[in-house]
């Protein structure tokens, strides 16, 4: 793929996206600048870029375009109207001086965009158009294309499309000083959140990072105050029982001001103890001063920033030329492609400059709770958050600070997961696709060298398939606790090790838990031996069992709080997944669960396992197959194995539910949140079990309509900000899904649009020419056959094969071989048959969640029961249990696709 990015001055543009030819558009907005962007197939890359380049030099700015883009800046803010992340970051500028642009409402809605321009007699068009003129002038812009041209070709391109931008020599707009007055400082708010949880945020204003990046004073203060090792500021107040976790660092920057931040989640405990808490905080910062700025911390921060930035993995190109572009407003060219990434200059004054600046002085502390309900005296404007204001003293601080606990906060110990040894090994069989190194009654490894990347780079998951983890709601609570205790207790161990870019992580699945390990190869087998021996000798420490069920006991409190279009996707999958429980259930035995009932149920879920692993990267084969030998040895052998094989009927499946052909399947449910105005509607179609022809048909449907569905439902109609066609793959189960939030219309009636679309498109895919048709399915090949980008990518899409049990890792190649055979008129057949509005195969479902505005739509909706052809779900377990299943591929061995490894193989994979 070509890409490139443009980066212009703040402006209230957007391009939507669009999916035409492989590729998308789209643009953002931060504080100083606006960035556009596309991507595409490299064989259509000079037309896009030539008519990306028309928007800069003749923007049409139309009338209806303008009115249909403010209506869409309006339903993003619908959407985050109850975000607490969006609340929170206003209320931050709200209480900044009101002559500081940083003081202002950062998005816009259909009064400021609309009715408040017309109240004042303005043109919002015209006020838009004075605004281009004013600001995109091309000596403000800076433009990053990345494509397989030659660099004189590139730049041949970009002097013949973009010329014509005019430069009017305009000055970079420019508002000195720190948005936070005296008034504005030594404040404690209190703030209720919209979701259940305690948090604190302690922030100061400071000299910008940016004019110092290449001394790196923030990366240096921001590592050893949020960091989580032994001795820490976190580790203190996790063992005390009152934080969750802690993040610290610069935020909201630019080259005028800066905002320091500690940012800590507090439990019920910690927040009964705001104020020694506080003290604490001051306690490290006293720390750092008596400390003094320390060289050798310096030096290893600089040895992990050097590591990362030149075994950096590749991004995609979009990302890629968006980073760049970013950077060109604020480096110089020499640093352009280095960035901020290489702290190369040691200097103990700037560094110490910035931690002068953390006192008592100047702070100001945003403190969220729903206890403060009630209690609050004001309310921000634009979202309407309740809050009220104290002035806090020095004094007061230091009061706090004289009566912390007792702790030994030190400074951390040099880290011993910085990798030294980066060789890349010499692998002489070097498979195409990962290989069945070795199988038994209780593993399977599947093993996968490093041909693409060379990178001293690993990846390793071992997926623990425990019969025990789900067969009730309790079970799958008490392997969610049990996974987070064991994150909990290797934190300030392991803490180093993500540091010095080696990741781990230990979920549950849903078929019992995972471990996975990816990042420097050269110290991963002393960490993942660490998780291992951890799962091993687990034991239930009461007060971190508390702390852990309260967290998630919120989580699932919180879950009403979601977006609808995400508790829409969640009722899908509830519809179609057998064997889950609902939430709702979850949270009804969490409060019972106590350290006991873990106690017991550890050891009986461990009893009796299998492993499915996966080794990639940088590991030779039998360094892979002692990694897995070493984890066997640890749990199925010895006098007392802690665990023993399945028996065949033990394996978990994964099952989908059948829909019935030529019948519509309605859910109509209300909102978890009536507060929340917004609607939403999943419409999936259900086709198939996965078969490469299929596949394809499913595939190149989406690609074709996703276009002219986004065009049609949002664009013209505008039913709302988020408007998706998008593939749908469980388990090997493929369909696709319209999802559609709005407030202009109840799920029903978008329901209706989305018909409506299908057989309007109906007639566009019988008039698309045969050239039209070779351009979308040579798009579609040339997606299939781009490369991976790094491991990871690499590995999730070979992993994803091994989790469902397809095992198909050609996938990709047998997918083109069969678009390269597939004509049109299968195309036009498979859309009569399975996506068409009433035809005879077409399988639907509708989930319907009704928001705040349109409560009594759902009542009526759940009374129309009588529609032909329709199935109303009343209840989703009844409808599961009457209805047949998919068959699964996974669960035992399934189909082999490879019995062992050998140069033969290996040659034939080649």
């Amino acid at each position: 793929m070509s890409a490139w990015v443009l980066l212009v001055t703040p402006t209230v543009l957007k391009v939507l996206p669009i999916f035409l030819h492989g590729g998308s558009t789209n643009a953002f907005t931060s504080s100083e600048h606006t960035n556009f962007y596309f991507d595409i197939n490299t064989d259509c890359f000079e037309e896009a870029l030539d008519r990306f380049a028309q928007f800069f030099i003749k923007p049409l700015m139309s009338p209806d375009a303008t009115l249909r883009e403010i209506k869409a800046v309006d339903s993003e803010n619908q959407k985050n109207l109850l975000s607490d992340a969006w609340r929170m970051s206003q209320l931050h500028k709200h209480l900044c001086a009101r002559a500081h642009p940083y003081h202002k409402f950062s998005t816009g809605n259909w009064d400021t965009l609309e009715v408040g321009p017309k109240a004042k007699g303005l043109d919002i068009r015209q006020e838009l158009i004075k605004f281009y003129e004013q600001n995109y002038s091309a000596n403000l812009m800076h433009l990053v294309v990345y494509g397989k041209e030659s660099l004189n070709e590139i730049q041949r391109l970009v002097e013949q499309k973009f010329w014509e931008i005019q430069n009017t020599d305009r000055s970079t707009f420019n508002f000195p000083g720190q948005p936070c007055a005296a008034e504005h400082l030594q404040i404690l708010v209190k703030a209720v959140p919209i979701k259940q949880g305690h948090k604190l945020r302690i922030i100061w204003p400071i000299t910008p990072g940016i004019r110092f990046y290449k001394e790196g004073p923030c990366r240096y203060l921001g590592h050893l105050i949020g960091h989580e090792g032994e001795g820490s500021l976190f580790y203190i107040l996790k063992t005390l029982g009152w934080a969750t976790s802690l993040s610290a660092g610069e935020g909201d920057w630019t080259h005028e001001f800066s905002f320091f931040k500690v940012v800590i989640d507090l439990t019920d405990a910690g927040h009964d103890h705001m104020e020694d808490i506080v003290g604490l905080l001051f306690k490290y910062i006293l720390l750092l001063q008596k400390s003094g700025v320390q060289k050798w911390i310096f030096d290893e921060l600089l040895a992990v920033c050097e590591t990362g930035f030149h075994y950096q993995d590749k991004i995609p190109p979009s990302d890629y030329v968006v980073s760049i572009a970013c950077g060109m407003q604020l480096y110089p060219p020499e640093d352009w492609l280095v960035a901020s990434s290489l702290p190369s200059r040691f200097n103990p004054g700037t560094i110490q400059m910035i931690l002068d600046e953390l006192t008592p002085n100047n702070i100001r502390i945003f403190w969220e709770s729903k206890k403060f309900e009630g209690s609050t005296d004001m309310v921000e404007p634009w979202y309407g958050t309740a809050y009220s204001v104290e002035k806090i003293t020095s004094a007061r601080i230091q009061q706090w600070l004289e009566t912390t606990p007792n702790a030994d906060v030190h400074l951390p110990a040099p880290n011993v997961f910085i990798p030294t040894d980066l060789s890349i090994k010499d692998v002489q069989e070097k498979p195409k696709f990962p290989v069945l190194l070795r199988r038994s009654s209780i593993s399977r490894l599947w093993y996968k060298p490093d041909t693409m990347f060379s990178t001293p780079k690993a990846y390793i998951k071992i997926d623990f398939n425990c019969p025990e983890s789900s067969y009730s709601p309790e079970a799958e609570v008490l392997t969610e606790i049990f996974t987070r205790l064991l994150m909990d207790y290797l934190n300030e161990y392991a803490y180093d090790a993500q540091v010095a870019g080696l990741y781990y992580g230990i979920n549950n699945t849903d078929a019992g838990f995972q471990v996975i390990v990816v990042g420097y190869n050269h110290k991963m087998r002393i960490l993942l031996e660490t998780i291992i021996g951890k799962i091993a000798q687990f034991e239930v420490k009461p007060d971190r069992f508390a702390v852990i069920k309260e967290t998630v006991i919120k989580e699932y409190q919180n879950f009403k709080f979601q977006q609808p279009y995400q508790q829409a996707l969640y009722y899908c999958s509830l519809v179609l997944e057998d064997h889950t429980w609902p939430w709702t259930e979850h949270l009804e035995v969490l409060p019972h669960l106590e350290a006991g009932d873990l106690v017991k149920f550890s050891p009986c879920m461990l009893s009796k396992v299998f492993l499915e692993c996966y080794v990639a990267g940088n590991i030779k084969p039998d360094e892979a197959e002692s990694i897995v030998q070493h984890i066997e040895d640890v749990f199925f052998k010895g006098p007392l194995p802690k665990s023993k094989a399945l028996f065949p009927s033990q394996h978990l499946t994964n099952r989908v539910v059948k829909l019935e052909r030529g019948t519509s399947h309605f859910y109509p449910i209300e909102g978890l949140n009536q507060s929340n105005e917004n609607s939403a509607l999943v419409h999936y179609i259900q086709v198939h079990q996965d078969d490469f022809k299929l596949n394809v048909k499913v595939q190149l449907f989406a690609l074709i309509a996703k276009q002219p569905a986004f065009y049609q439902l949002r664009t013209v109609e505008q039913l709302g900000y988020v408007t998706v066609l998008m593939q749908r793959n469980d388990s090997g189960i493929r369909g696709v899904q319209f999802i559609v939030q709005s407030t202009v219309k109840d799920p029903a009636k978008l329901d209706l649009r989305v018909e409506v679309f299908l057989k309007m498109f109906e007639s566009k895919l019988y008039e698309m020419t045969n050239d039209e048709y070779k351009s979308n399915v040579n798009a579609l090949i040339d997606m299939k056959l781009e490369k991976h980008k790094n491991l990871r990518e690499e590995s999730a899409f070979y992993w994803r094969e091994i989790v469902d049990g397809t095992l198909k890792f050609d996938r990709r190649e047998s997918e083109v071989a069969a678009l390269r055979d597939l004509t049109q008129l299968e195309l036009i057949d498979f859309f009569n048959e399975h996506i068409k509005i009433g035809a005879p195969q077409r399988k639907s479902l509708s989930i319907q969640v009704y928001g705040g505005l349109h409560s009594a739509e759902c009542k009526a909706a759940k009374c129309e029961t009588n529609r032909p052809q329709s199935i109303w779900i009343d209840d989703i377990f009844s409808f599961r249990r009457s209805r047949p299943l998919f068959g699964s591929f996974r669960g035992g061995f399934g189909p082999m696709k490879y019995e062992c490894f050998n140069p033969a193989i290996l040659q034939k994979n080649i």
